[in-house]
């Protein structure tokens, strides 16, 4: 009996050590909020209103000041994230509406695809905005349960810019199926309550294994709601009683997470889809002391507030000024668990040295590229952050005027880039003094750069086609003149 019962044992004895290597996988929540721009919370510079826990959490964890999006509009961003891929590489540009007939295409891995490989629970609450509400959601593409809003929240007929029957009713989903149609404003002010009680529940349901949470709040993006909480609570308005509630969110989370005992082995994810939308003035933030803001590849419109707390991981109190994207996020995790990588390429790699402030850590890529508009490749950095050259383009700005009052916009003018311009953001962050002249070496490395991205990605300012980009998924033209089926759930 005695070498049955050891043969058993040899059996069993790699099944336990699975199981005790599953237990030590980190739990990830990302937190991404809708047009928050690089001076928007505390500890970034945020006047008038307070975000003690976002502050804590940087206190808890590191504060990265040279972090990006990959396009500074909400889908495209959105997507780069997800996939690790530049948006346009997997033709997604701009902002999805419910008249746009294509999507996220099937053949991507998402991350919430990537962990799924080693067991892990995965589950969205918020903004998902990849493609047209009856195809592309977050269940169909790795996530168990998914809580939010197919569209940006100004994407229905009461917003004040907007006639009705402009855009179909904006449906609340749940999992793949509507349930509540044409939200109204009263439905908008609990939003940030609602994702953020789906995320403690989640939490608290998968607490015993490893999970994945995508919190993706609408708020800041106009137009703005907030829930009786922490209306009229700040000096700065309407705004900072939103970004208040913000902050009373991640705390939710941050206090969840303690509570049911998985705080240490949870790496937490806090930053935005892109800088702030300049023209809605007082009912927008401020990317201080970056240039522009959302809808241009100036560093207001890419540079974003990143924060990430991991207390067995990430020294606590650090600040970090290595540049890295959201397009890294996906390898990066992929590497930390074991998962494997998608066959098609990607283009994130894997920052996780730079994450944990490894001595002597360098950032993998050569240099980043931003486009924006339709396939418009506009500027290039080097892969040390220190060196922007910004290609000849048209870009949008208010010119020095303030921006608008009460939710209407103020309209912005458009300035014409005629010839490459060079700035070191090392000394000069807000991108005043074009150096371009001072450092032709520099100029023509970026150039050479640019070129080879525009034979794979293509470019539509220089006419370019590129030889690596993919299609999107598709729905049938009349799928995109469907409204919602109105149904509701008490």
């Amino acid at each position: 009996m005695k070498p049955i019962r050891l043969l058993a044992l040899a059996l069993l004895l790699p099944v336990q050590l699975a199981t005790a290597r599953d237990a030590t996988l980190p739990n990830i929540v990302i937190i991404f909020c809708d047009d928050l721009g690089y001076a928007d919370v505390g500890c970034f510079g945020a006047k008038d209103y307070m975000t003690p826990r976002l502050d804590r959490m940087a206190a808890q964890g590191v504060r990265f000041t040279n972090f990006h999006v990959a396009q500074p509009v909400c889908s495209a961003s959105r997507a780069g994230l997800m996939t690790g891929c530049y948006p346009n590489r997997i033709g997604i540009h701009g902002a999805l509406g419910p008249r746009n007939t294509h999507g996220i295409a099937d053949s991507e891995m998402t991350v919430a695809q990537v962990v799924k490989q080693k067991g892990y629970a995965t589950g969205m609450a918020g903004k998902w905005h990849l493609g047209h509400y009856t195809r592309f959601l977050p269940t169909h593409h790795g996530f168990d349960e998914y809580l939010g809003l197919p569209y940006s929240n100004d994407m229905w007929p009461l917003h004040p810019e907007l006639k009705p029957g402009t855009f179909p009713p904006l449906p609340m989903i749940e999992g793949d199926q509507p349930i509540k149609v044409g939200l109204d404003h009263k439905d908008q002010e609990q939003l940030t309550t609602q994702y953020t009680e789906r995320a403690v529940k989640f939490i608290e349901k998968n607490k015993d294994q490893p999970f994945f949470f995508y919190l993706a709040h609408n708020m800041p993006h106009v137009p703005l709601h907030v829930s009786d909480k922490y209306r009229g609570k700040t000096a700065r308005g309407l705004f900072g009683d939103v970004i208040e509630e913000i902050d009373w969110s991640v705390g939710q989370v941050l206090d969840a997470l303690e509570r049911y005992g998985v705080a240490e082995n949870t790496w937490v994810i806090f930053t935005s889809d892109n800088g702030p939308w300049l023209s809605y003035g007082d009912h927008c933030g401020s990317a201080y002391p970056l240039r522009e803001g959302k809808g241009t590849c100036w560093e207001g419109g890419t540079r974003v507030p990143c924060i990430m707390r991991w207390p067995a991981k990430l020294a606590a109190g650090r600040n970090s000024d290595s540049m890295m994207m959201t397009i890294d996020l996906l390898p990066t995790i992929a590497a930390l668990i074991g998962a494997e990588l998608p066959k098609h390429k990607i283009d994130g790699l894997d920052v996780w040295p730079l994450i944990a402030g490894r001595d002597g850590a360098k950032n993998p890529h050569e240099a980043y590229a931003f486009y924006y508009e339709n396939n418009q490749l506009q500027d290039v950095v080097t892969g040390d952050g220190c060196w922007n050259l910004q290609l000849p383009h048209t870009y949008r700005t208010l010119g020095g005027r303030p921006g608008g009052k009460g939710g209407i916009p103020a309209k912005y003018e458009p300035r014409k880039l005629e010839r490459a311009e060079l700035y070191d953001l090392q000394s000069d962050i807000s991108q005043r003094q074009d150096v371009a002249a001072d450092h032709p070496d520099i100029v023509k490395r970026l150039e050479a750069f640019a070129e080879k991205t525009r034979a794979d990605l293509g470019d539509k300012l220089t006419k370019r086609e590129g030889d690596g980009v993919r299609e999107p998924d598709r729905v049938s033209p009349a799928a995109q003149l469907l409204e919602p089926p109105c149904t509701y759930r008490d």
